[in-house]
């Protein structure tokens, strides 16, 4: 097997270590070397924990299946939100802009420049 993407930081969530094949926290396989892996963890944790902690730009995960997994993906596709219209697309997010829990939202771009909605 090999999962080489060139100069993109990936994410890949090994549940069983069948893809990385890690050895001593060594990758058997070549899966590149701007790729963090969790393995033993399920796919839905560690999607999240990756798309926190990591800033994958690219998720990888075999055998997608379950109703958590499909909900974990969605989450990871709506977790950048570069202003109110992004907002509103994550389905957890949405709720709380629907309800006006939170009075005003703060946005920061690459550049530092901080949007106000």
């Amino acid at each position: 097997m090999k999962l080489v993407l060139n100069g993109i930081n990936v994410g890949l969530v090994d549940e069983r270590g069948e893809i990385s094949g890690l050895y001593k926290g060594i990758p058997q396989n070549s899966v590149g070397l701007r790729t963090d892996i969790l393995e033993n963890t399920p796919k839905p944790t560690g999607i999240k924990m990756l798309i926190r902690s990591m800033a994958p730009q690219v998720v990888v995960a075999d055998e997608i299946g379950t109703y958590e997994d499909i909900k974990a993906i969605k989450e990871a596709v709506c977790s950048r939100c570069e202003g109110k219209e992004e907002l509103v697309k994550n389905p957890v997010l949405k709720e709380l802009v629907e309800e006006r829990v939170i009075e005003k939202y703060l946005f920061l771009d690459r550049n530092r420049k901080i949007e106000v909605a």
